[in-house]
Parts: structure tokens; C-alpha cells; sequence
């Protein structure tokens, strides 16, 4: 049965849709329903997969479960991960406070972070994509979601997730995966399994792969990653700079952007990318 999301502040479905589904790691295909937004997921502290629709339905934005998992804890998911567990009426104020994030949030109205669909995926990305190409990285990714995740029907359209922990747990060998990063990723799965939230305890988790982990996979709205590369080379170009600044002043720009500096970095290099975009184009 359908159930209203019910968005505080503005929200695009169509922006999160294309979010992912220009994001490699995520290997988000596009569902045969236009308009539609469908999932896949192991929802936090449950062995099975959830399937989730989202789409507009008479001006609401609704939500339909598959799976078996409870209803409820599908819905905590969805939410996180478009970002709709977090209030955005006062996203605005800090756009009329920075003129430059207010012209990143007129260029881009509605749009809200999105990240992977559970913190432990996002983990396991980062292990895995530590010193090798993101391309290469994604499609190993791939191959472990379809080997081992989850099928789930939604509306015809079935959809893969990516594996619960404890199948993660549970790998001896995987082909492709060296020794070294798949003890890497089999603490992560350890930890997740036993809900131990240390991540720089664990071994390959050090400042940019928490950051990314607390970012990407939990969603936190107002977590300033100074070690992402290409944060500075974006910061120079909306603001206009000769060159891109330092951490210790994207961290005194930042202030402005209180508290949702993750928010606002997301905007810009999302700008950045759709520059480069644009340029390559040319």
C-alpha cells in the first residue's frame, strides 16, 4: 500500500533519480516507469532486501515497499538516502546568506544529497576503491552485488541489492578482490554485524574513507570534508578565486554554509562536474 513522503523544504525526485544514475559506484539503472525511482536495499539491521518505489502520484510524493522487511524501516531507508529525514525549510537562509550558494541552489532547486543505499555499501566502496581506477572499482562492485545480493521484484522490475554483512562476512575468496581488501571489507561487514560505529579503528578506514562513509552512506548533512580533491578546485571556481584555496580557507568559507556544509559542498561539485561537463562537450 502507498504512503506519503512527506518532503521538508524543496525536494526533486527527478534530480535524485539522475544522481543516481549518473554515479558509477551506485550501477543505478534507469526503471521502464519514467517517473519512477526504483530501489534496492538491505535496510539497516535486517538479512533481507527491501524493494522501494518512489514517484509522484496526484502532486504527493509516495512510497511503496517490497519485501519482506518491515514497512517502516523501508521508509527510514528510502529516507535517508534521498535526504528526506532532514529538515530543509531553513536551506534557503544560508543561500540568502551566501549569495554564491543561493545561485548554486536557484541553478539546482530541489536538490538534496543522495547517498548510497546503506552505510556498509558505502563502506565497502571506499575499501575497494582505495588505489585502483573508480571504474574499475564500480564494476567490481558490481560483481559482488550480483553474485551475492538479494533479488527483489518491484512493479516487474527486479533489482539487485547489494549483499547484507553477513553475507559480506562470510567470503572466503572473491575473484578480483585482493587478499588484503577483502579483510578489509570482511571487518567492515564484522563491525557492521556487531554495530560498532569506531570506523577509524578498523583497518583502510582512514580520514577521506570515513568522511566519504559518513557522507555518502549516512547521510550527514552538516560534515565538512576538507580531504575531498576536488571540493577546493570547485570552491575556486563558483567563488571566482585564482586558484583553489587551502583547507583552512574552504573551512572559514564553510561557516557560511552552517549546517549544511555537505549540502553545499554536494552543490558544488555537482557545478563542477556539469562544467567539465559542458566544456568537454564543446
Amino acid at each position: 500500500m502507498p504512503e506519503l513522503l512527506e518532503p521538508r523544504g524543496p525536494f526533486s525526485l527527478e534530480y535524485a533519480a539522475r544522481a543516481l544514475e549518473r554515479f558509477a559506484p551506485a550501477a543505478h539503472a534507469e526503471p521502464p516507469d519514467p517517473g519512477h525511482l526504483h530501489l534496492a536495499f538491505v535496510p539497516d539491521g535486517s538479512p533481507a532486501a527491501a524493494g522501494a518505489c518512489v514517484r509522484h502520484e496526484d502532486g504527493d510524493l509516495v512510497l511503496e515497499s517490497f519485501g519482506a522487511p518491515d514497512p517502516a524501516a523501508t521508509r527510514e531507508q528510502v529516507e535517508r538516502v534521498l535526504s528526506l529525514d532532514v529538515d530543509a525549510t531553513a536551506f534557503a537562509v544560508v543561500g540568502r546568506r551566501d549569495t554564491v550558494v543561493g545561485a548554486l541552489q536557484a541553478r539546482y532547486p530541489g536538490m538534496r544529497p543522495v547517498s548510497f543505499l546503506s552505510p556498509f555499501e558505502a563502506g565497502v566502496w571506499f575499501l575497494l576503491a582505495q588505489r585502483i581506477r573508480m571504474r574499475q572499482a564500480a564494476a567490481l562492485k558490481a560483481r559482488l552485488r550480483d553474485a551475492l545480493g538479494e533479488r527483489v521484484d518491484v512493479h516487474g522490475d527486479e533489482r539487485v541489492a547489494f549483499p547484507a554483512p553477513a553475507r559480506i562476512a562470510a567470503l572466503d575468496a572473491f575473484a578480483g578482490i585482493p587478499d588484503v581488501k577483502l579483510e578489509r571489507v570482511r571487518a567492515l561487514a564484522a563491525a557492521a554485524l556487531e554495530g560498532r560505529l569506531e570506523l577509524r579503528e578498523l583497518p583502510g578506514v582512514g580520514p577521506f574513507t570515513a568522511d566519504g562513509i559518513v557522507i555518502r552512506g549516512a547521510g550527514a548533512p552538516d560534515h565538512l570534508a576538507l580531504g575531498e580533491p576536488r571540493l577546493g578546485q570547485a570552491v575556486a571556481l563558483a567563488y571566482r578565486l585564482d586558484a583553489a584555496p587551502g583547507p583552512e580557507r574552504i573551512a572559514e568559507l564553510a561557516e557560511g554554509w552552517r549546517p549544511f556544509r555537505s549540502w553545499v559542498a554536494v552543490l558544488l561539485r555537482t557545478m563542477l562536474e556539469d562544467e567539465r561537463r559542458t566544456a568537454g562537450a564543446a
